[in-house]
């Protein structure tokens, strides 16, 4: 039964690697015997990065809003793998100048803003599943795992254009899975999580004060959450390893909550 969950010697792209989600989904699947090829914008950062988790892992820079870039980065990895078996598209994120105060209204809203995150969370998904799956509709197999996120099943103040984004995320997901399993087989499967509250370093201002207290805001978001807690990072491995194996081999277009209840809660 082990054998099933496996992803032992599969040829696994990660975006946003030099990230702190990247990088433990890296460092979890190059555990698990995965041969990584992480991606990042920036060679040395990605490359320090790397270092710190392990040697085995191939660092490629590329930018997942770049085409081209993308492209060139495929071509190293056929070079030296010969395959791609799995994508995660992990890059991606809220960013201050879309980030409403408390006090603003969205017709306070940085418009650049608003489309530097629209276009980050949409089109950094979408670029890397169009290089990258074609090279998996050519092998006739692969797995695709993108992030949407709690934002897109109901309303969360402050945040409306990545709110906007990861909706559009989870129907991207669907949308692609029966296009690709239509057109190329059923041994191309696209799925997405949907991480519930965790602490990282684009929202920890806005979940911590200064002297490590929850705000407000983080106190609501425990309330609704019945295992009363925020997540570890590390806790969204399993499930993306488990999408990405031959355990989920008839699961596609799925959207997998990972969030301690938070999405199933009405909070009442």
């Amino acid at each position: 039964m082990n054998e099933i969950f496996s992803i032992k010697d599969k040829v696994a792209v990660i975006t946003g690697a030099s990230g702190v989600l990247g990088g433990s989904l890296a460092k979890s699947f190059i555990e698990a015997g995965a041969k990584v090829v992480a991606l990042g914008r920036n060679q040395a950062t990605l490359d320090s990065r790397i270092q710190e988790l392990t040697d085995a892992a191939f660092a490629v820079e590329a930018n997942v809003m770049d085409i081209e870039s993308l492209e060139s980065a495929s071509k190293k990895i056929i070079e030296k793998y010969g395959k791609i078996d799995i994508l995660l598209n992990i890059a991606g994120g809220n960013i201050p100048a879309a980030t409403l105060s408390p006090e603003q209204s969205f017709f306070d809203m940085n418009m650049k803003g608003w489309d530097e995150v629209t276009d980050l969370n949409i089109n950094g998904t979408v670029y890397p599943s169009y290089v990258f799956g074609k090279v998996m509709a050519e092998q006739g197999n692969g797995s695709i795992v993108n992030i949407s996120s709690m934002a897109a099943y109901s309303a969360i103040t402050r945040v409306a254009g990545y709110s906007a984004a990861k909706a559009a995320i989870t129907n991207f997901t669907q949308w692609l899975a029966s296009d690709v399993a239509l057109k190329f087989g059923d041994k191309i499967r696209v799925n997405a999580v949907a991480p519930g509250f965790f602490i990282g370093d684009q929202n920890r201002a806005i979940l911590l004060n200064s002297d490590g207290s929850l705000t407000d805001r983080s106190k609501k978001v425990i309330a609704k959450t019945p295992m009363q807690r925020f997540g570890e990072v590390e806790e969204l491995n399993g499930a993306v390893q488990f999408l990405c194996s031959e355990a989920a081999s008839f699961i596609t277009g799925a959207l997998l909550p990972v969030d301690g209840g938070f999405s199933a809660f009405s909070g009442v």
